[in-house]
């Protein structure tokens, strides 16, 4: 990944095993990317990371990843005011083929004291974003900014 397109969120990464801080990558290209226990998962959505080839290349499973994100709000007056999605993703068991049994995303917008929340979604960002966009007050939005957001979406 080229450094100049490159953004880097904190995170945690949570399983049996215990939990540990991550750092999630990504790209403009549409490129995420995360190293669990020195495995990297790369791939093009955060519920679709698999591992290279020399580490099985399973997909990632059987955790609950947590990063926050800025996402400005802009008011109907074409002012912003800072706000923070926090962003929590469940990655069931893995199935017979590796791949998570259910994949569980929960969006939470944090703004002017007040908290919009996605409810469970099946990992799919946009309908997620999407159900936090229509809480907030009328003339009010946020942009999806970030390769992140772009690359989850």
């Amino acid at each position: 990944m080229s450094s100049e397109s490159t953004e880097v969120w904190t995170g945690w990464y949570r399983d049996r095993r215990g939990a540990e801080a991550i750092a999630i990558t990504a790209d403009g290209g549409r490129r995420i990317a995360i190293r669990v226990r020195g495995v990297e998962y790369t791939g093009s959505r955060l519920e679709a990371l698999t591992a290279d080839e020399e580490n099985g290349g399973l997909p990632l499973s059987g955790c609950v990843l947590e990063w926050d994100l800025p996402m400005p709000v802009i008011l109907a007056d074409g002012s912003v005011q800072p706000a923070t999605l926090s962003c929590l993703l469940a990655l069931g068991e893995a199935l017979s083929d590796g791949s998570p049994e259910r994949v569980d995303l929960q969006l939470t917008l944090h703004w002017g004291g007040a908290a919009y929340e996605s409810g469970l979604w099946g990992g799919d960002f946009e309908q997620a974003l999407d159900r936090v966009r229509r809480q907030l007050p009328p003339g009010t939005r946020f942009e999806r900014t970030g390769a992140l957001v772009e690359a989850a979406v």
